[in-house]
C-alpha cells in the first residue's frame, strides 16, 4: 500500500500525523464498506481509492495554503472527495460539503461523526439554490469541485459562493485546457479571472489531473446562479441555437 503521509509531504509538502493518517485508514475502510449497499465509488481497489481519491483531494495542498479560520465548502462532494479528505487533512479550516444526493451526504457525516471531525457540516440541497442563499453566498474562502460538471456550468455554481478575493479550485482531468477556454464568458460575466493550470501527477495513474483555480475579483451578478437545471440548459456564453420559423401550414 503506498504510503499516504511520505507521499504527501514530499510532493504536496502537507505533513500528515499518524493520528491524521489512521482516520484516512478507518475513512477507507467505511467506504469499502458503505459502498457494498449505496454507490459512493466505482473505484473498489483499496490502493486506488488512496491514489485516485485521497491524494487527488489532498494535491490541492501544493497550490492553497489553508489559515486558521478559513472556511470551504465543496460542492458536489459527493463520497466527500475533496471535502472530506480536507477537513480530516486541515482541522483548522471550517469545510461545508454541499451535496444533493441524500445517502451520500449521510455517509459523509457517519465519517465525519466517526472521526469526531468538529469542523464539517453537511448541506442537502443543489448549488443553484445554496448560491442564492444569504448564509451561504460569498461566504466562502475556498470553493471546490470535483467531477462535477464543465468549467463554464461549474463556475456558476461556485463563484456565487465565493468571497471577493477567494477562490475556485476545479479538479479537472485531460480537458481543462479546452474547459478554460470555453469559460471566458462565465468568468466575465460571475467576476472570475483563472489562474495558470497546475498539473499534478499521482503514482500509478496513467490519466492527466490538473487543479484550475479561479480567483473571484469582483462580486458575481444576483441573478447568478439561476434556477435549478438552468446553468446546464443553457451555459453562460454558449450559442443559442437559431430559431427556425414554425412551417406554413398545408394547403
Amino acid at each position: 500500500m503506498l504510503d499516504l503521509q511520505a507521499y504527501s509531504q514530499q510532493h504536496f509538502n502537507l505533513t500528515l500525523t499518524d493520528a491524521q493518517a489512521a482516520a484516512f485508514d478507518v475513512y477507507l475502510r467505511e467506504l469499502l464498506d458503505w459502498n457494498t449497499r449505496i454507490n459512493l465509488t466505482a473505484i473498489t481497489d483499496p490502493q486506488q481509492v488512496v491514489v485516485r481519491h485521497f491524494l487527488d483531494s489532498l494535491s490541492i495542498a501544493s497550490i492553497i495554503t489553508f489559515d486558521e479560520g478559513d472556511k470551504l465548502i465543496d460542492v458536489g462532494t459527493g463520497a466527500g472527495f475533496p471535502g472530506l479528505a480536507l477537513a480530516i487533512a486541515f482541522p483548522q479550516v471550517k469545510v461545508t460539503l454541499l451535496e444533493a444526493t441524500a445517502k451520500k451526504l449521510t455517509f459523509c457525516q457517519h465519517i465525519a461523526n466517526t472521526l469526531k471531525l468538529r469542523n464539517v457540516r453537511t448541506v442537502h440541497a443543489r448549488a443553484e439554490e445554496v448560491g442564492q442563499m444569504p448564509q451561504h453566498r460569498a461566504q466562502y474562502d475556498i470553493v471546490t469541485a470535483r467531477a462535477v460538471a464543465r468549467l463554464p456550468i461549474l463556475l456558476e455554481y461556485t463563484l456565487p459562493l465565493a468571497k471577493v478575493n477567494g477562490f475556485v479550485v476545479a479538479f479537472k482531468g485531460g480537458t481543462a485546457q479546452t474547459e478554460v477556454d470555453d469559460s471566458a464568458a462565465a468568468l466575465a460575466a460571475l467576476g472570475g479571472e483563472v489562474q495558470p493550470i497546475v498539473h499534478v501527477p499521482l503514482p500509478q495513474v496513467d490519466d492527466p489531473h490538473y487543479l484550475v483555480t479561479v480567483i473571484k475579483h469582483k462580486s458575481t451578478p444576483r441573478i447568478y446562479p439561476r434556477s435549478a437545471g438552468k446553468p446546464v440548459k443553457e451555459p453562460i456564453g454558449a450559442a443559442k441555437p437559431p430559431k427556425v420559423p414554425p412551417k406554413p401550414p398545408l394547403k
